[in-house]
This record gives C-alpha cells, sequence and structure tokens, in this order.
C-alpha cells in the first residue's frame, strides 16, 4: 500500500470513535477480519502501532492520535468534495455564463434571474454585455454557456439557436410632441432621432423598416444602450425605436410609446452549444424558456 487509503482511515477513525473493533465492523458494514485488516495494513505501512489492546479495551497510541486526528480533517475534506461534485452533476450548484445585449438584460434577464435565486440558489449566472456577434463568438469559443441573440443568425457548427420570443418595436417620443396615434417612417424621418448605433441587429432591422417605405434618415446620435437612448428622449433630444417588453416597467411619464406603422418585431433566440449540457446549464435554460412569447 504505498499511499494511505480512506476506507483504511475511515476503518481507524470508527475504531477510536466506538471503542472497539467489533462495533467499528458493525457501523462499516464490515467483516471483522476486515476491519483488523485494515488496521494492520495501516501499521504495516507506517512501521508503528496505531492502536493499543487490553481486554476488549481499544486505545490510540501517540502515534495512533496523531494519524487519527489528521485522518478526521482528511474524511471530512474528501466527504465535502464528493458532496460538492455531486451537487454540480445533480445542476444544483454550477457557474453558467450568459451573453445578452442591454435591453435584455434590463427587462427580461432578471425576471429569470429571481426564479433561479428561488428555485436553484446555487446557481451563479454570470452576465456579459454582448452584441449578437460577440455572443456567437464567444459560444464557439466556450466562454459563453448561453446567448439571447437576435435573429435570424447564420447556421454554424456547433451551436443550436432557438426562436424564443418576439417583441414589438415602438416609436418612443416625447411626451410633449403632437404626435400621431401610430408612427410612420415618413413621419419619423421628419424627426430627430436616437438610433442604435450601426453594429447592432436592432440598427439593420430598423434601417430596414425606413428603407421599405424609401426612407434613409439620419440619426442625430446613436448608442448602445437603451435606457440611456429613453433618457434623451424623455429630455425631448429625439424619437427612438425600441423594443417594448410586455413585462418591463411603465415609461417614463415624460414619454409617449407609439405603435408603428407598418408594424414592427424585433426576434430574439436562444443560442447554446449543442452536446450534452450542463446541468445547471439546462435548469437556466428551462427557467429562460418559461419568458417565450409567441
Amino acid at each position: 500500500m504505498r499511499e494511505l487509503d480512506l476506507d483504511r482511515l475511515r476503518t481507524l477513525v470508527t475504531i477510536a470513535d466506538l471503542g472497539s473493533f467489533a462495533a467499528a465492523a458493525r457501523a462499516l458494514h464490515l467483516a471483522p477480519p476486515t476491519v483488523s485488516l485494515h488496521v494492520s495494513e495501516l501499521e504495516s505501512r507506517l512501521n508503528a502501532p496505531l492502536l493499543l489492546r487490553n481486554r476488549g479495551q481499544v486505545a490510540p497510541t501517540g502515534p495512533g492520535a496523531a494519524l487519527i486526528e489528521r485522518a478526521r480533517r482528511l474524511l471530512a475534506d474528501a466527504d465535502a468534495a464528493l458532496d460538492e461534485v455531486q451537487r454540480l452533476v445533480e445542476g444544483r450548484t454550477g457557474r453558467v455564463r450568459v451573453g445578452a445585449s442591454t435591453g435584455v438584460l434590463a427587462h427580461l434577464l432578471p425576471q429569470a434571474v429571481e426564479v433561479l435565486s428561488r428555485d436553484h440558489p446555487g446557481i451563479d449566472v454570470q452576465v456579459a454585455v454582448l452584441t449578437s456577434q460577440e455572443t456567437m463568438a464567444r459560444l464557439a469559443g466556450g466562454t459563453v454557456d448561453i446567448g439571447l441573440v437576435a435573429l435570424p443568425q447564420a447556421a454554424s457548427v456547433g451551436l443550436k439557436v432557438q426562436p424564443w420570443r418576439r417583441d414589438p418595436v415602438m416609436a418612443f417620443v416625447p411626451a410633449s410632441w403632437k404626435a400621431p396615434s401610430h408612427a410612420t417612417p415618413a413621419w419619423l424621418a421628419q424627426q430627430p432621432l436616437i438610433l442604435n448605433d450601426a453594429s447592432t441587429r436592432l440598427s439593420r432591422l430598423t434601417g430596414e423598416w425606413f428603407a421599405e417605405a424609401g426612407e434613409q434618415p439620419r440619426a442625430r446620435i446613436e448608442l448602445n444602450y437603451n435606457d440611456a437612448i429613453k433618457s434623451l428622449v424623455a429630455a425631448g433630444y429625439g424619437a427612438a425605436l425600441l423594443p417594448h417588453e410586455a413585462t418591463a416597467a411603465q415609461a417614463d411619464k415624460r414619454i409617449a410609446m407609439l405603435p408603428l406603422k407598418p408594424k414592427l418585431w424585433r426576434p430574439l433566440g436562444i443560442a447554446h452549444r449543442t452536446g450534452a449540457l450542463e446541468p445547471s446549464t439546462a435548469h437556466v435554460l428551462d427557467v429562460l424558456w418559461r419568458l417565450r412569447q409567441a
């Protein structure tokens, strides 16, 4: 026996705790000869007596007491390690890295995190603010586990993308404006605009909406942070086209939301790597799917 075996150490500790070989055998569900063999192998390995046997009384020797004290710590560490791994295997703990845009993070992901904190408190959700293109790249590179991305996405080997939900794009305008009941491309093109920057899928989506009506407006300012855009709208700086999640908090009273004519939708998908998923990742996906909309 080149190394100290945990089973033999557990036998030694149990004998010391219960005071006899027979009691240890019963507690460990081992045959008495096996208990004796475990002790003799330890003593042979260390070349020292570990237990004093006197008329049925068993007590540790000096070396035995030192080994028992250290063995208790080793066994506790081993049990803790096994429990930690088991919780990971069962999905009760784990780290899940999610990539998403600021809009999704602000209104949708917090709902999922609230459910997870209640049902799976051991799962640590780490969030990265990324464009859809960045999220897909990091999924492929293994540094993100789940992506909430704009659709459509080009097919990518090793990645799976499924439609998740779609939210209407609305015109956010200062409430002080005399605005129509619906915002058309022609009307919006005549207003000062605050739009998402060209790196975002929403920018391309709204650009196509304008182009189909023969409009090509220039933005007064371009940003990639929806809450900042709304703040500028509230301040009267201009109008914006942004998705509106049904569960989002009521907009600032200084902002009016107008439906678009024709309608425009922001479709989102859930992306993850193909193959077997970590249980913790599967739990997060399950909660996200509950937020799905047609």
